[in-house]
């Protein structure tokens, strides 16, 4: 059989345009697997050639190109061009069953099948290519693609042109499925052709050299400089959640380090969350000064757009998780030989897949947006505690220790950031049982409203627990921290512990304290258990209830009823289960919420305190005029009065006097942590400031040298060499690079105190404040150390530094001296 033979066979049995079209979609095909051929052998070509040629241009123009850093931006235009080609291919698809059903059954000719087929695998190639275009980074449609969309939609109007004409003669009664195929894919045919004639695919790429782009300071564990996909990724991306398979590419393969973690958005990250959040806590409190503000409200009116977002998918998820139970009834009818409608069959199971693959999309979406909203609320809040514990007025410090604004951030912001889990169920388990009691109601009857009355009941009786709930997580609340206060004051005082004996009295006194927390976590925990057990047996008793008034009523009872609403009741059994741990999770949060608010109002330092000079407009550095402070605003004997000075820049100032007598206090009037009762604090630029208790984080040495700066190797060298730290780091086990414990207890106290000196010189600060830097060295590492130090590598700063040495005095500018 010649091809003239087939091309008759199929001439018979096609239509002339429809026959056009599967010869035209075979040979464009036919060139693309060509071409992908063709491409694949010129690679290999030129693999084999690059491995056999050594010349320096060609490694250079490899450099080169290694060095070009593109980034891509996936515009509207792409996204709705894929979305269009996977529409028509879906729609070429159900055609295709739909034909293949019908010839099976009417046995009629299988010729009709060619014209679909070729459509499925036409459309298939196509959605291929234009999803290749994104990983390509192709700015221009290819010349295949553009043709075979302008083919297509010219075939299209032609044959709804032929189509239009016949059915006006012979009525809608002879329409097919290809008519109804042909009318729906016209306008997605239509914008293809015009991208096609337009030729540009919309994706963006900035191409430009790393060079440019790579940081002056670069740590040698550098993390991963490209922002996340996410930020970019288009609609079909963010539905597939394929933005995630470069990383998951690459964690198959190997174990993943820090440089693949992308970066978050700038929308993403706690910076834009706090100014946010903060600025929103800041207008709450101003619009009724008279009432608390409420921290809950500022929280929804900072994060509102994330919450309405997953409300839409938490809603749509709920609507089509309730027409399973809703169409069962129907599904049972149809297979009990009861047809309403023409292939009602394929049309229920249509919407059965249907409303369960919306349903999985909305689930992994809700999902996702829920882990968003809580990330943005815990590090809005978590940066906002932070920044209020740095801002605290003395009197505000003595109600809350470290140990309670570590758990305001680790235990009460958490608890708050994971009540998006539980925000969208207040509103939703009402429209769950509306909806459960409508398809309960065309299942069973006037019985559903038994249902009713016994989910309110079981509803009802968790109320008074929620309430004796809340009042044991206060107690809770109030218990841990209590014993958190304890155990940080007697960490910090072990020493003294230790040296009278002490150990055993303090840890009965902990343990006793430990119980009390631990009798009231078992109350929380069996009051939240006995609600769960109600909670969980509410389901199975509701169905009883339910199903006993029916019998009771005489209502008949179907299969497809009984299995509607048993389908109803076990989707309705999981909101049920949740009501008690949103009821939990609800008392838990608002004790959180009035604990962080609480916080958060507490008086801090002055604003006016001390008032920043802009640079290059005085030579003064510091200046005080009239200053008078005290420790406690309310006493009626300040601390220190009378206060007149005018420091230049670059000058050396010593505090000197006896013990008690105000020197640290002074340094803290210059710093704005001490009251201002009256006068006037001045200073010109940054200040580097060195306490007296030599406070030191845990981690190694360089960590706290470099205090979160980016290493520069020349500059950390010699500021160990002014910090006379260079012989003490060769005796350490490993260097720099050794790990000393909390508050550097592995340190001497010289030690201590250099390295807290390093990381003020390291920070390269206008004014340094040095409180007592050589109390804890012996006279010749003292001696040297204030050459190497303030003399040398400050000889250009402003110091003014607190010591008891009268040998240092002669080095001094202004020497001040305070007396009690």
């Amino acid at each position: 059989m010649d091809f003239i033979e087939i091309s008759l066979i199929f001439r018979e049995h096609l239509p002339l345009l429809e026959l056009c079209s599967v010869i035209i979609n075979l040979l464009l095909f036919l060139v693309f697997l060509f071409a992908v051929s063709a491409r694949q052998i010129l690679v290999c070509v030129r693999r084999g050639r690059d491995r056999l040629s050594k010349d320096d241009t060609v490694s250079a123009s490899n450099l080169s190109l290694e060095r070009e850093v593109n980034h891509v931006s996936v515009g509207f235009g792409f996204n709705l061009s894929l979305l269009c080609c996977l529409y028509v291919l879906g729609v070429q698809v159900l055609v295709l069953v739909y034909d293949g059903v019908k010839v099976r059954r009417e046995v009629s000719d299988w010729f009709v099948l060619c014209f679909p087929a070729s459509q499925s695998l036409a459309w298939f190639v196509l959605s291929f290519l234009v999803l290749h275009l994104k990983y390509k980074s192709s700015e221009k449609l290819p010349f295949l693609v553009r043709i075979w969309w302008f083919l297509a939609f010219s075939i299209c109007l032609c044959t709804m042109y032929v189509d239009g004409r016949r059915l006006a003669i012979e009525g809608w009664s002879r329409c097919s499925s290809h008519v109804v195929a042909n009318l729906a894919v016209t306008p997605a045919l239509g914008f293809l052709c015009f991208l096609a004639w337009r030729g540009v695919s919309g994706i963006q790429v900035t191409r430009s050299s790393s060079d440019l782009q790579e940081p002056l300071l670069v740590e040698e564990e550098a993390a991963c400089l490209k922002v996340t996909p996410y930020s970019t990724a288009g609609l079909v991306s963010l539905i597939t959640l394929s933005w995630l398979d470069p990383l998951l590419s690459a964690g198959s393969k190997r174990p993943l380090e820090l440089k693949d973690i992308p970066l978050l958005a700038p929308r993403d990250r706690a910076k834009s969350s706090y100014k946010v959040l903060k600025s929103n806590w800041k207008r709450c409190k101003s619009e009724n000064p008279s009432k608390p503000p409420s921290l809950a409200r500022a929280i929804m009116k900072s994060f509102w757009k994330e919450a309405a977002c997953n409300a839409v998918f938490a809603g749509l998820n709920t609507l089509v998780s309730y027409v399973g139970p809703y169409l069962i009834s129907y599904f049972v009818d149809y297979l009990g030989g009861k047809e309403i409608f023409p292939h009602e069959g394929y049309v229920l199971a249509g919407i059965f897949f249907t409303s369960k693959l919306i349903e999985t999309v909305t689930t992994r979406q809700w999902y996702m947006g829920v882990d968003i909203l809580g990330m943005h609320v815990r590090s809005a809040l978590t940066a906002m505690v932070y920044r209020k514990g740095l801002k605290l007025s003395s009197i505000a410090k003595q109600n809350h220790t470290s140990g309670e604004i570590v758990n305001y951030m680790a235990v009460d912001v958490q608890r708050i950031g994971d009540y998006s889990w539980y925000l969208h169920d207040i509103w939703m388990l009402p429209m769950q049982i509306v909806l459960a009691l409508a398809i309960l109601y065309k299942s069973v009857g006037i019985a559903a409203v038994a249902t009713l009355v016994a989910t309110i009941i079981s509803i009802l009786v968790t109320i008074p627990l929620a309430k004796v709930q809340e009042d044991y997580q206060d107690k809770l609340m109030t218990a841990k921290d209590e014993r958190m206060r304890k155990t940080s004051e007697c960490l910090r005082n072990m020493r003294v512990l230790k040296l009278q004996a002490w150990e055993d009295r303090y840890r009965v006194r902990l343990e006793e304290m430990r119980e009390e927390e631990y009798g009231w976590l078992r109350k929380a925990l069996y009051s939240q258990a006995f609600v769960t057990f109600i909670f969980w047996s509410s389901p199975i008793f509701v169905a009883a209830v339910t199903f006993a008034t029916s019998i009771f009523l005489g209502t008949q009872l179907t299969a497809g009823g009984v299995l509607s609403a048993l389908a109803t009741f076990r989707i309705l059994q999981e909101p049920l289960r949740n009501f008690p741990d949103l009821v939990s999770m609800m008392a838990q949060t608002k004790v959180s919420l009035d604990r962080i608010s609480g916080f958060l109002q507490e008086e801090e330092l002055q604003e006016d305190a001390t008032v920043v000079i802009p640079r290059g407009l005085s030579n003064i550095a510091i200046e005080i005029k009239d200053g008078v402070f005290c420790w406690d605003p309310f006493s009626s004997r300040p601390t220190l009065s009378g206060i007149q000075m005018k420091v230049e820049k670059g000058m050396r100032v010593a505090v000197c006097g006896t013990v008690g007598s105000g020197k640290s206090s002074f340094i803290s009037c210059i710093l704005g942590e001490i009251p201002k009762i009256s006068g006037e604090v001045r200073i010109c630029g940054t200040t580097g400031y060195v306490s007296q208790s030599a406070w030191i984080q845990s981690g190694n040495i360089e960590e706290n040298i470099l205090f979160g700066s980016p290493m520069e190797k020349t500059k950390y060298k010699n500021v160990i060499q002014a910090c006379s730290l260079k012989k003490d780091i060769e005796l350490f086990s490993h260097g720099d690079q050794t790990i000393i414990g909390e508050r550097g207890i592995n340190l001497s106290g010289g030690q201590k105190q250099r390295v807290q000196l390093a990381r003020a010189l390291y920070q390269d600060a206008d004014i340094y404040l040095l409180d007592d830097p050589f109390s804890a060295l012996d006279a010749h590492t003292g001696s040297d150390l204030f050459r190497d130090y303030i003399l040398s590598a400050l000889a250009e700063k402003t110091v003014v530094f607190v010591t008891h040495q009268v040998e240092f005095l002669p080095a001094a500018d202004l020497i001040l001296l305070t007396s009690l």
